[in-house]
């Protein structure tokens, strides 16, 4: 009866492993009483896990709204950074790929 009741389960509630683990929390073994190693490991899985990003996004509080003028002037600024930096290094590559490849037709030559 237990083995069916399992089976059944398991058809019923199929779900993706993220949901899965989401529904089942994160765990941390402690082992011989090392505490501080468990936090970092707990703090490790819960960064990899976007666990961290999600508590740190849940919006607390009101948000004035010069904070939020404030918050999307700080994102702007930083996609704008972004966006000039894999500017700069795309043509970098492109450079460093001409120069190679004119080193590469002269030795041919």
């Amino acid at each position: 009866m237990n083995t069916i009741a399992k089976r059944v389960t398991g058809l019923v509630t199929r779900s993706s492993h993220s949901q899965l683990q989401q529904e089942r929390g994160i765990r941390v073994k402690v082992f011989s009483g090392d505490l501080d190693k468990a936090l970092t490991i707990l703090q490790r899985k819960m960064q990899s896990s976007g666990m961290e990003r999600l508590i740190k996004a849940q919006q607390t509080h009101h948000i004035k709204n010069s904070e939020k003028k404030v918050l999307a002037r700080k994102n702007l600024e930083r996609k704008i950074k972004s966006i000039d930096f894999a500017r700069k290094l795309q043509s970098i590559l492109i450079k460093k790929v001409r120069y190679n490849h004119h080193l590469l037709t002269l030795a041919l030559s």
